[in-house]
């Protein structure tokens, strides 16, 4: 094999891996294809993993808001809340909703919540001009027992796999938290929240996890 067919081949192999692991959360979030880097934003502490998060932002050339994607596990026996997510480093402020009609939202013992697409809890950005596309956002997660866990995440436009879970996606009034006990990311196949851009990247349908992009653990 010729050198530069050798090079292409290790450019589509590369890419292969990067694609798979968008969908890693289908297997659990200790799928060997997680440990993949820099494919996926994911960090540990305590009880809580939060995986694959971004910053996604308005379609290009457009003015307004941006979001927070991520999803959020919970190990532990007792249910926890996500109380704030912060930006460090610029002036945006984050407002989380929740899927239903509550006023928090949970991450259930055991189970597991998306942020952002329909239906789902979300964390819209006022103020999401002062990110940049393109650029690494540090992101704070504020949980009430675990604390603060902190991570990287990259900013991307709302298009293509991560336009459904933009700033413009929603939540479905009365629509049931995406978390629940069965969602544990202990690495059931069927174990994490359904219909991320993660799994449509990989799979083109199917199981769970927030679009990924991200940084290395």
């Amino acid at each position: 094999m010729s050198r530069s067919l050798r090079r292409g081949a290790l450019a589509a192999t590369a890419a292969a891996f990067s694609l798979v692991s968008l969908g890693a959360c289908a297997a659990g979030h200790d799928a060997p294809t997680l440990q993949v880097k820099p494919d996926n934003a994911a960090v540990t502490k305590g009880d809580i993993k939060v995986q694959n998060a971004l910053v996604i932002t308005q379609e290009k050339d457009k003015k307004g808001p941006a979001a927070v994607s991520a999803t959020v596990f919970n190990n532990g026996t007792k249910e926890q809340t996500l109380d704030a997510i912060t930006l460090p480093g610029s002036k945006a402020v984050v407002t989380l909703k929740p899927a239903g009609s509550g006023s928090k939202v949970v991450i259930p013992a055991g189970g597991s919540v998306l942020l952002g697409g329909k239906g789902n809890a979300s964390a819209v950005i006022a103020g999401g001009e002062s990110v940049v596309d393109g650029n690494v956002q540090k992101i704070v997660f504020q949980l009430s027992t675990a604390g603060d866990v902190e991570l990287e995440g990259f900013v991307v436009p709302a298009t293509g796999m991560y336009e459904a879970y933009g700033p413009t996606a929603a939540p479905v009034a009365g629509a049931t938290p995406s978390g629940s006990p069965s969602a544990s990311p202990s690495g059931s196949t069927s174990a994490t929240p359904s219909g991320s851009p993660a799994a449509s990247a990989s799979h083109g349908a199917g199981a769970s996890g927030s679009p990924s992009t991200g940084t290395g653990h």
